[in-house]
């Protein structure tokens, strides 16, 4: 290497390759000095070279160093004051991952030497450790960001036409023996083509990939012979996790990541990431100094005002990202552009988001975080998701993100999830989420696309298990099973349910398929959890956070096919049917021959009133959907037309007897789905005046309409 060192540039942050040499940039406003150290080797116990970085312009310090190339190992060591009393904690004696490393070369090895304070010490985080870290963290790796991306482009799917599928890298693959197996589990595994034909078949257009920012294991998880398997623990913001790469540790993790989007993308499959921008994991006062923490705790973490040496936690986690600093704001953004532009990602769930709003204690969408994202020219035009709640006061936040937003709808699910379970629900609620929830969006200029729908997700139980476990089983996550929420209620439907095991395995094979149709026939964009369409199972446990097993992993070969040929059949109907995927609300008004656009029905055929709406043991109601009242226009300008569709739904136990209601009746009605056969694949009957809805079941008619 050129024994001279240049000044180098403040911007852009991180370590920037540009053929010759490389640029470090690295932005810390109340340290008195920056090393950076070398290292030949990711298993290196000390560095090859150190190299003071002197030049500082603001409060980035930045550094030049010709000849080096990628696949260089790096990372810092920071000085400065360590007064934890004042949210100082500078300790040079810990090896600091670089906040922009777009790839780490390993995983922590835990050790007490990873903690800025002297574990065991009286003063606890008040002390001061001496002790190197270099051995026990990974290090930072400096990249080749060129890439043949060939002519790939952003897909740009329209949320209508959207259907998300929720998936772990790992856990989708590890156990699919049709992946060669050096590839299950990993990205390459998901860029596989025999993943990329399921998918294709299946029907879903984008996957939402759990986190794969790098991310670390918590040490009392790893001290129990447990993982963090989700993966809610960033460190690395940049780097594609290093644990599911088959390729390599040393910047091939980049390229593997962007080969699968390529591959997913050429397929016309979206790519979704999972973020949480929310904390890190550094965790609070007590853990451990691996990056922002030793960078500059003050100007990353939200402190608390009277005592700075302790965090706010709105996440459960023991910190909270300072988003309204306008260093941590760039940081975000600039992540966020990066995953777009370098690595072609489509959109982003965000994790807590509630959190990333907070300006003082209130959570307020007008916040410097929507601000700056919807002023954006690059992401404010992808694809963003918000799991719009945190665990502070006031953070249950559904309906109130800013248009430009989808949500996570939890009211969705809940109100899905007591329907089929036979609560006294009212149908009032139902209807509103049925058709998109335009109670929660509709005010706010949204679109119903506003409302992600889902029954299930990562945390929870599975679709299968729901219906089949009134009560959790999470022992195997070493809590005596206090972990994960209290209970699932009973879903053997109360008196009313079967009582011998064969009518009990029947009821639950049904509503498996109730809720899938629900789900997907519903307006706004719908989400299901990997395995879900064939019954997979976590054996009762519905907080797998820590089961990186069979647990978690999806069991191909336990696969459901039936409940799979139901589910491709659902998306299908729903892709070939726009009624099911509108663009803009129903209106409720009479459209051409005197027919409103949405109408509901009771069993005798007649109109629901206002006191059908709120009586409180209603469990059965039918809807028209007209075919012709879809307000709006084909990109040749032509009215969008659909067939009519008359959706049953009967909670209820027993069998009922709707009667199509008189001015619906001309056209032949065709049976296309009902979830109380046994086979609705294989049979298509007619209706005319009247049809009868098994008890805990959907039908769905289907009318032609002359185009």
């Amino acid at each position: 290497m050129d024994k001279k060192i240049y000044p180098g540039k403040p911007y852009p942050l991180g370590a920037t390759w540009d053929g010759k040499g490389v640029n470090f940039a690295l932005y810390t406003d109340n340290a008195t000095g920056v090393e950076l150290c070398l290292f030949n080797n990711k298993d290196d116990k000390t560095e090859s070279q150190i190299i003071p970085v002197t030049e500082r312009s603001h409060q980035v310090w930045h550094v030049y160093l010709p000849d080096l190339k990628p696949g260089q190992l790096y990372g810092y060591r920071v000085d400065g004051p360590y007064e934890p009393e004042n949210g100082h904690r500078f300790n040079r004696n810990k090896l600091l991952i670089d906040p922009y490393a777009k790839a780490v070369a390993g995983i922590i090895n835990w050790d007490d030497a990873l903690y800025g304070y002297e574990i065991g010490n009286e003063q606890q985080d008040l002390s001061f450790s001496e002790v190197d870290s270099v051995p026990f963290i990974p290090k930072s790796v400096v990249i080749d960001q060129n890439f043949n991306w060939e002519d790939d482009q952003p897909l740009n799917i329209p949320y209508h036409q959207s259907i998300i599928y929720e998936a772990h890298v790992k856990g989708f693959t590890k156990l699919c023996t049709d992946i060669p197996e050096e590839l299950r589990g990993t990205y390459s595994g998901i860029g596989h083509p025999a993943t990329i034909e399921y998918l294709k078949k299946l029907g879903i257009t984008a996957i939402e990939l759990m986190p794969v920012h790098q991310f670390i294991n918590d040490r009392g998880l790893t001290e129990k012979g447990l993982v963090n398997y989700w993966g809610y623990n960033s460190i690395g913001f940049f780097a594609p996790d290093v644990r599911y790469s088959a390729k390599g540790v040393i910047g091939e993790q980049v390229r593997e990541f962007k080969e699968m989007v390529k591959e997913l993308h050429k397929a016309g499959i979206e790519v979704i990431l999972d973020v949480v921008y929310n904390h890190t994991g550094e965790g609070n006062q007590m853990g451990p100094t691996l990056s922002f923490k030793g960078v500059d705790n003050a100007s990353y973490y939200r402190l608390t005002a009277d005592n700075p040496r302790y965090y706010m936690d709105y996440t459960g986690t023991g910190n909270t990202l300072n988003a309204m600093l306008p260093n941590v704001l760039r940081y975000i953004m600039d992540s966020l552009r990066y995953w777009i532009l370098d690595m072609h990602v489509d959109g982003f769930r965000f994790d807590l988001a509630a959190t990333l709003a907070r300006e003082l204690h209130e959570v307020n969408k007008l916040s410097s975080f929507f601000e700056i994202i919807y002023q954006d020219p690059v992401i404010s035009q992808v694809k963003l998701i918000a799991e719009p709640w945190d665990v502070g006061e006031g953070g249950y936040q559904v309906g109130k993100f800013p248009p430009g937003w989808g949500e996570w709808n939890g009211k969705y699910r809940d109100c899905m999830r007591d329907y089929w379970r036979g609560a006294d629900s009212v149908l009032g609620e139902f209807a509103q989420r049925l058709t998109g929830s335009p109670d929660l969006y509709q005010d706010d200029n949204r679109r119903p696309t506003a409302s992600i729908n889902f029954i299930t997700a990562h945390d929870g139980f599975t679709l299968n298990d729901l219906v089949s476990y009134n009560d959790k089983h999470n022992e195997a996550n070493g809590e005596d099973n206090n972990d994960g929420e209290s209970n699932n209620r009973s879903w053997n439907c109360g008196a009313e349910g079967p009582t011998d095991d064969e009518a009990i395995n029947i009821l639950r094979e049904q509503q498996k398929k109730n809720l899938l149709t629900t789900l997907f026939l519903s307006q706004g964009v719908p989400m299901l959890v990997a395995g879900d369409e064939f019954g997979r199972t976590q054996n009762g446990n519905n907080n797998a956070y820590c089961q990186d097993n069979e647990i978690s992993w999806l069991n191909w070969d336990g696969m459901d096919k039936e409940l799979l040929e139901f589910t491709q059949k659902l998306i299908a109907l729903r892709k070939d049917h726009p009624a099911f995927r509108r663009r803009r609300w129903f209106k409720g008004q009479p459209i051409k021959e005197g027919i409103e656009d949405i109408a509901w029905f009771l069993p005798e055929g007649t109109e629901m009133s206002d006191e059908n709406w709120t009586n409180d043991y209603a469990k059965s109601l039918a809807v028209f959907l007209n075919g012709k009242g879809l307000h709006y226009l084909d990109p040749k300008g032509q009215d969008v037309i659909d067939d009519n569709f008359y959706l049953v739904f009967n909670a209820h136990h027993e069998p009922l007897d709707y009667i199509i209601p008189e001015k619906l009746r001309g056209e032949e009605w065709i049976m296309v789905l009902d979830t109380g056969e046994k086979e609705p694949d294989n049979k298509e009957s007619s209706a005319k005046e009247k049809i009868t809805v098994s008890g805990r079941s959907i039908i769905l008619l289907q009318q032609a309409v002359k185009r």
